[in-house]
């Protein structure tokens, strides 16, 4: 209880400081990005962000003085990604820049040293506003617990309460556009016996669905991700996924999110 009182007190002083926080989030994935810029601003911070870590180094190159007061950082990128990143990130923010890494799983420690804090997606703005704070005691949160609701309540009420009408109809136009692109590109990569690639597609899905509570989307994704190609019917996860699409989009339309 003490614990958690100090946080809410340091949550509670963030939220005077934040319309002077600037944040560039470095994430290669949209639908997070979108997600991310939309509750961060609407909680007062100033956000920037690009689509990879090759990008940001160039984005910082050009900004002299104005560095941002935080970089977040999506762990599985093509490109420069991980402690390399944080490396060549570190003394283009100096010591005033916090280096912060997200991911959908559980990075090596070697790389999570490299930052100042990690976070696991999903997370709230509130275990965001608490590791800038300088407490990171359990900003990893809870890994993804297997259910198979379609719908993650907890989730979807915190972006009702955020965003309006329309930015929600958008975001999660957005998750299933792009989940189901990726699955296309996962039935490709699989014929093809890229087995690396699979899961590439498969870690950017967890994450993005995550990020709106398709709770049921992103433990299928989970399961590819982790299964690959050579352990399990891959036909069979990619067309289940497709149909977990489907029941998704029947609830967001009985909710008025989806025509």
């Amino acid at each position: 209880m003490e614990l958690k009182r100090y946080q809410l007190i340091l949550f509670a002083q963030m939220t005077n400081d934040r319309a002077a926080t600037r944040i560039l989030v470095v994430d290669d994935d949209e639908v997070s990005r979108e997600v991310l810029s939309l509750l961060l601003n609407r909680q007062g911070y100033i956000v920037e962000t690009v689509d990879s870590g090759d990008a940001a180094l160039l984005h910082l190159s050009g900004m002299q003085k104005a560095l941002p007061d935080v970089i977040l950082v999506d762990l599985q990128m093509p490109g420069t990604m991980g402690s390399d990143l944080a490396q060549q990130l570190r003394p283009m923010g100096e010591t005033r820049t916090m280096l912060l890494a997200m991911s959908g799983s559980e990075p090596e420690e070697t790389v999570r040293r490299a930052f100042n804090g990690f976070l696991l997606k999903p997370f709230t703005m509130e275990e965001l506003a608490t590791v800038i704070a300088g407490d990171s005691s359990g900003a990893a949160g809870e890994p993804v617990r297997q259910h198979v609701a379609a719908l993650d309540e907890a989730v979807y009420n915190k972006l009702v309460e955020s965003l309006r009408k329309e930015q929600l109809e958008r975001l999660y136009a957005l998750c299933l556009e792009d989940a189901k692109k990726r699955i296309g590109m996962m039935r490709q990569e699989a014929s093809k016996g890229n087995d690396a690639q699979y899961r590439r597609q498969a870690h950017a899905i967890k994450g993005s669905c995550g990020m709106v509570g398709a709770s049921e989307l992103q433990r299928l994704a989970t399961s590819m991700e982790e299964q690959g190609i050579g352990v399990t019917n891959h036909v069979v996860s990619l067309d289940e996924f497709i149909l977990a699409c489907e029941r998704l989009q029947g609830i967001l339309v009985a909710r008025g999110v989806r025509d």
